[in-house]
């Protein structure tokens, strides 16, 4: 049986951004001490080194279609503990079912996996002249997605959206009056840490919509 180990650490604004980029783009090792996460963007490293602290060297190598990656591996046992606990587990891809987080910092969490494991897109529909635009999770876990929608309805007032096969995974779509009240819960007044060039993405489509409603414009720090 596992030692148990005291919790040192709480959720918070950093935390729960961090579940977020754990549930998509992390990874639990086998051994119950080390925590990986790989990226192609730096910024998403340096945000998790500053989060948790951890001065490890960040090294490169090549992903999925031969596309260079930043990976950072660190050591910290109550972290690991306090991750398990929440729901991300090893080997998570496809088991991952749901994440503990409280209702008071899962726009934090949202804005995590957003930047891990979220996409945006959009373009302009010619024949009627109007904008269209969409918000997306992918997930290897369909289970995952089901909760995810569920607490998005629950949470933000959101529809369902439509969950379908994207390859080998599965995606969790939004539209644009969907993606809209998205930004606005995970880009409130005051956020933490974001991906840049995500933020500045989905803010561009909706500003550039006449019919959009943005409740909070959310500053770039």
């Amino acid at each position: 049986m596992r030692y148990k180990y005291r919790k040192a650490y709480n959720w918070n604004t950093d935390i729960a951004y961090f579940a977020g980029l754990m549930a998509s783009d992390g990874c639990l090792y086998n051994d119950g001490r080390h925590i990986n996460i790989t990226s192609k963007d730096l910024e998403i490293i340096d945000n998790v080194r500053n989060i948790v602290n951890a001065s490890t060297k960040v090294t490169t190598k090549l992903g999925q279609y031969h596309t260079s990656t930043y990976n950072f591996t660190f050591g910290d046992v109550a972290l690991y503990d306090f991750l398990f606990e929440a729901g991300i587990t090893p080997h998570k891809s496809k088991t991952i079912q749901s994440v503990t987080v409280p209702d008071k910092y899962y726009p934090d969490f949202l804005r995590g996996l957003f930047d891990g494991d979220g996409t945006v897109y959009g373009y302009l529909e010619p024949y009627w002249g109007c904008h269209k635009y969409y918000v997306g999770f992918y997930s290897a876990s369909y289970n995952f997605l089901l909760w995810l929608r569920k607490v998005n309805h629950r949470l933000l007032n959101s529809t369902y959206g439509s969950i379908s096969r994207a390859g080998r995974v599965y995606i969790l779509r939004y539209g644009k009056a969907d993606s809209q009240i998205l930004f606005n819960a995970m880009y409130y007044l005051g956020f933490g840490s974001r991906l840049t060039r995500k933020y500045l993405k989905l803010r561009d489509f909706i500003s550039a919509d006449p019919r959009a409603k943005i409740t909070i414009e959310a500053r770039v720090l």
